[in-house]
């Protein structure tokens, strides 16, 4: 079995891994320049027969497990009661109608497919690039690092890693936590390699489980995800951007300091862009019927100026 870190030399990631300087001192991108022009290009080759494959979960209304707080819909207009004496003739008279809601949730947590942007996390009270924590207000939200960063899109090769399925299991056990050397083995089993400027998902198998447990499923219970051991390799490999179907880290992470390492050393120093709880399900069963596991990768952020990600739809282009 592979050794965990201490936690003192993830402590030191923080410096040894940090990409503050790489990229000039007004970077708002972090490891997506590792996307160039020429990356997308190739991307688009990847796209031959034509399928598309989703990579979200459905977001509902009510008690969701992990979600830190319920979504919501409220309906402002409806199909009820077009012939109520107030609703009629509000359009053409009276033959057409209209509905129109409030949608409000916390995307952050366990629940929603969501983007995080640099602005999410902080560490000694600074954001990715040493920016201050207090540039992210009550008022006025994110004034840096937002996710308009992001505003065009991504498009690049997705590469999906299946280590349950390298290990012959349905789903990873919770201290199963994955590490360089599976990542490596899994490439081996697919006959690719995660190259630059990638987006690198990988699956542990909860998703199914969740699938399976339907309301069931507690999410905060402990799961695995990847190792802190991964950073270096992250980073070496220069992937623009990583997701599964958890939150990255394993819960729990074995850490006390940097409880989230994956996060915190991710999202703070390397300015590493993370999908947390994706639904790899379909992506899986998909690669595995056309023994293909890279694709053309797209996502794109809803344009909310401030917001320190997005819930969004990533979806895998075959």
């Amino acid at each position: 079995m592979p050794i965990a870190p201490s936690e003192e030399k993830v402590l030191r990631w923080m410096d040894e891994l940090c990409n503050w300087d790489r990229w000039g001192d007004n970077d708002l991108l972090g490891t997506l320049n590792h996307l160039t022009p020429e990356k997308r290009v190739s991307a688009a080759g990847l796209v031959r027969e034509g399928k598309s494959v989703s990579c979200s979960w459905d977001i509902r209304t009510g008690p969701q497990p992990g979600a830190t707080a319920e979504s919501q819909r409220y309906m402002l207009s409806t199909g009820l009661g077009l012939d109520d004496e107030g609703r009629k003739g509000l359009f053409d008279g009276g033959r057409a109608g209209g509905a129109q809601e409030f949608i409000g949730m916390v995307f952050h947590g366990l629940d929603v497919t969501h983007l995080d942007s640099l602005a999410h996390l902080f560490w000694d009270g600074k954001m990715y690039g040493g920016a201050p924590a207090s540039l992210v207000s009550d008022r006025q939200g994110a004034l840096q690092h937002d996710v308009l960063s992001v505003s065009d899109g991504i498009t690049t090769r997705g590469v999906l890693l299946d280590i349950p399925r390298l290990k012959g299991v349905d789903v990873l056990a919770p201290d199963q936590h994955i590490y360089p050397e599976d990542l490596e083995a899994a490439e081996d089993a697919a006959g690719i390699e995660v190259e630059a400027g990638d987006v690198l998902l990988v699956r542990t198998g909860e998703g199914g489980a969740r699938i399976k447990e339907k309301r069931n499923y507690n999410a905060n219970k402990p799961r695995s995800g990847y190792q802190a051991a991964c950073l270096p390799w992250l980073q070496e490999r220069r992937v623009s951007m990583i997701g599964s179907d958890v939150a990255q880290d394993p819960t729990p992470s074995g850490y006390r300091q940097v409880s989230m390492p994956i996060h915190m050393v991710g999202i703070v120093a390397m300015g590493l862009w993370l999908i947390d709880n994706c639904q790899l399900e379909d992506l899986a069963a998909t690669c595995a019927e056309l023994g293909r596991w890279e694709f053309n990768f797209a996502l794109a952020p809803i344009r909310f100026q401030g917001v320190t990600g997005s819930p969004v739809n990533p979806l895998a282009i075959f």
